[in-house]
């Protein structure tokens, strides 16, 4: 009978009775749920489920347009070691009613469970502990750190070289034969064959129970469970090989004469070996995880603060937001904040990609993990502990490590069924070497072989590795993945798409030209910026803009009046002055100056806004005010155009401006006069295989719609939520070399499974001894030990090249 769950959800799209009752009328229809109550006014939903679950009410939930909101909870897990273990986590937690999804992540040892809130971390880290994998909650409001491999890896390496210790011996008896004949007869003549074999018996037990204990203690208790994985084979090789040698040595009379071998030397390598493989694939991980560690190590532990005035150097997690932080010369921001006090220059090329530093004065954000140029500075605390910009990318890139990309279902369908049919295969080894082979012994040695070289290590390595030391790499160029399986879908885009102001421009007017008759340039700029001085326009400002930069100062204005859509007028140093488009002169029955006029013409033409002066009633001069192109954007264009990629540029700007732009740029196909909702249809056209690079907030529908949406933001403003990667600094070209990571980090994963594939497909039959018949070699359970740990070190080691990936 199934067991009944009481669950509470809450519902934030509910806002009256009558929501409510269309929450009770989705819910009603669904088997095994039952006591649904839903309060419009704490808006939370009551109900019970027997044999309904979670995922079902979040869909019906959903498709009424009141999703539920759900929680998400990251537990630390160990004892994993193979896809299969993924597998049975996987499954284990979202066979609870309370858990919509669950995805574990082989390489960081974590898994992340969405689920009601009502659910508590400890329960879920009980399910999983019940299984065999010890788990623990990370604390959410912490700053994040990675899996620590490097305690493993060298817990490892002391198992590992204490088994070598204990075969070494065993090895050289059984096997230095090879290399000075004679050996193995001359142990035998000097203490007896039983003896050798007694003493070899004690050095293999002892490898087993201390070394190889941790095979015996997860694979065996799995099997019982009827849920076999890696160590499981390692138990039943390791363990057949030494109970068949342990009984013809203790009791031969049972075994067949011709069959009296032993190979204790085989399952102490086997073991040896494996652990071999662990240490290495443990040194390699914690290689692959080294760009994050990086990132969070740019913090530092202390930092001074001012008490009462005075400087005190405090531990950086007993800071709290309004705290006066003193930075002295070279030193590192130790969390985020805005300066009060002091100007230089930061250097953020850490976070932001950017190598020229970024100058900073009173008002101006810095963020933790940056380093301080030569100035000394003062900061008010504004975040700290997970709140931290550092901290934020941290958990956005160990998100997205944690993802599972489309090819990973085809990997996982086959785990899933690998480790029985190996034991499958492994018995079937058994009965054929029993019925036509030359004995008992040889039969056990060929299912052991079958069960060590099977191992599916590489297989569940293949595809989370390359995605860690993928994200890990963007992180490092300034690219963050906010979903990992961006990495695919980019790798796949065909048209890349842009929208135009602060995305391929800067996003702001400047004057770019200016033309004068009858007047100084100074003097129509110092003139017109006084008039502008009172104006909140873009292009007033970027006039006022203009005349700063040149040193001018503004002289002071007086009967401003603006005229919405034409200019304004102002009376400034005893003249009357009027400022606007052609429109407000002739408008006022002024002439414009041919000369001028012409040059303002071709200004528009070529996607510019021009703004005309007229002094004392005379048209003495005119402005090009325009949006200049980022000085990376054309090379970006050209670098896609090289990658195969055809652009296309979607702006709400006026077509003429657009075209303007674009056929600077070269990109192949402009849009112009687009609205919001245009871009939407517009993307969605363009089908799946389009990327779509805004800034992140106007264009966010767009940036939901597209196959891939590209983010561009600054450094602190990485938070956004409608895109599916985010480039930390304003500069377009990260989207090449995003394309290029994914490209890179996509063709890594497929010689990762090709190998893993391959090396299973080719090496079991040949464990089997499908070539004996034809006079070929039957492969030993050592040289099968060997080939399984070296395939994961070698598909751990190809991911590694990925950390000069796009450079």
């Amino acid at each position: 009978m199934t067991s009944a769950t009481e669950l509470d959800l809450t519902i934030p799209g509910i806002s009256c009775a009558s929501c409510a009752a269309r929450v009770e009328r989705a819910l009603a229809p669904l088997t095994g749920v039952s006591d649904i109550s839903v309060n419009p006014v704490t808006k939370r939903a009551h109900l019970r489920l027997e044999g309904a679950a979670l995922p079902q009410i979040d869909a019906a939930l959903s498709e009424a347009g009141y999703p539920p909101e759900l929680t998400t909870t990251r537990l630390e897990i160990e004892g994993m070691s193979c896809s299969s273990c993924v597998g049975r986590v996987e499954r284990a937690l979202s066979a609870r009613p309370d858990v919509t999804e669950a995805v574990v992540n082989l390489v960081t040892h974590s898994a992340s469970i969405t689920h009601a809130p009502g659910v508590s971390p400890e329960a879920l880290a009980e399910t999983v502990s019940a299984i065999g994998y010890p788990a623990r909650p990370v604390i959410a409001d912490s700053a994040p750190a990675p899996h620590d491999h490097g305690d493993e890896a060298r817990e490892l390496r002391r198992q590992f070289l204490l088994a070598l210790l204990l075969t070494l011996p065993l090895f050289l008896v059984e096997m230095g034969s090879h290399l000075v004949p004679g050996l193995h007869h001359w142990v035998s003549g000097l203490i007896g064959t039983r003896a050798l074999w007694v003493a070899e018996m004690v050095l293999t037990a002892a490898v087993l129970a201390g070394p190889g204990r941790r095979f015996f203690t997860v694979g065996l208790p799995a099997l019982l469970r009827g849920a076999p994985e890696m160590n499981s084979l390692v138990a039943l090789g390791s363990g057949a090989a030494f109970l068949y040698s342990a009984a013809v040595t203790i009791m031969p009379g049972i075994v067949p004469e011709g069959s009296r071998f032993v190979y204790f030397e085989a399952a102490a390598v086997i073991v040896t070996l494996i652990l071999m493989g662990r240490w290495l694939e443990a040194r390699a991980k914690g290689q692959a995880g080294e760009a994050i560690r990086r990132l969070i190590e740019l913090a530092p532990d202390h930092a001074t603060v001012l008490r009462d005035g005075e400087p005190v150097e405090v531990p950086v997690a007993e800071l709290a937001r309004g705290d006066l932080i003193r930075l002295a010369p070279g030193e590192r921001v130790a969390v985020d904040g805005v300066i009060t006090e002091g100007r230089g220059h930061i250097d953020e090329s850490m976070l932001t990609g950017e190598p020229v530093p970024a100058v900073k004065q009173p008002g101006d954000a810095v963020t933790g993990g940056t380093v301080n140029g030569q100035a000394a500075l003062t900061y008010q605390v504004t975040a700290t502990g997970g709140d931290t910009a550092l901290s934020r990318i941290v958990a956005m890139v160990e998100a997205a490590q944690a993802t599972k990309l489309p090819v990973q279902a085809l990997v996982d369908r086959i785990t899933r069924v690998f480790v029985p049919a190996v034991m499958a295969l492994a018995a079937l080894t058994f009965l054929l070497w029993l019925g036509f082979g030359p004995g008992l012994a040889e039969a056990v040695v060929a299912a052991v072989a079958v069960l060590i070289i099977a191992c599916p290590c590489a297989m569940g390595l293949a595809v989370p590795v390359s995605i860690m030391v993928g994200t890990g790499r963007g992180a490092e160029l300034g690219v963050l993945f906010r979903r990992g399986d961006a990495l695919q879908r980019l790798a796949e885009a065909e048209t890349v798409a842009f929208d135009k102001t602060g995305t391929l421009t800067l996003g702001h007017p400047q004057l770019v030209d200016l033309w004068v008759e009858g007047i100084a340039e100074d003097e129509a700029l110092r003139l017109a910026a006084g008039a502008e001085t009172r104006s909140e326009h873009p292009l007033a400002a970027a006039i006022v803009r203009a005349a700063q930069d040149r040193g001018l100062t503004p002289p002071e204005a007086a009967d401003v009046t603006a005229a919405a859509g034409l200019g304004l007028t102002a009376r400034v140093e005893d003249q009357d002055l009027l400022i606007g488009n052609r429109a407000a002169l002739e408008g006022a029955g002024l002439t414009l100056k041919p000369t001028l006029a012409v040059r303002a013409e071709r200004a528009a033409a070529e996607g510019a806004t021009p703004v005309h002066l007229a002094a004392g009633g005379r048209h003495v001069a005119s402005f090009a005010l325009a949006d200049p192109e980022r000085p990376e954007a054309a090379g970006t264009i050209r670098a896609l155009h090289d990658l195969g990629l055809s652009t296309t540029m979607l702006s709400g700007d006026m077509p003429a401006t657009a075209q303007a732009v674009g056929g600077r740029l070269g990109i192949d196909e402009v849009q112009g006069g687009l609205r919001p909702e245009d871009k939407l249809v517009a993307i969605r056209a363009m089908g799946e295989r389009t990327v779509f690079v805004g800034d992140g907030i106007n264009d966010a529908p767009a940036l939901a719609a597209a196959g891939t949406g590209i983010a561009i933001g600054s450094g602190t403003d990485i938070a956004i939520e409608s895109a599916d990667a985010v480039l930390m600094s304003g500069d377009p070209s990260g989207v090449v070399r995003a394309i290029r990571l994914s490209r890179a980090v996509m063709r890594n994963i497929r010689e990762n499974l090709f190998w893993a594939f391959a090396y299973n497909t080719a090496l079991i039959p040949v464990a089997m001894g499908v070539l004996v018949p034809f006079g070929g070699p039957q492969l030993s359970p050592m040289l099968g030990a060997g080939a399984m740990a070296l395939s994961s070190v070698f598909v751990v080691g190809n991911a590694l090249r990925l950390r000069r990936a796009a450079s």
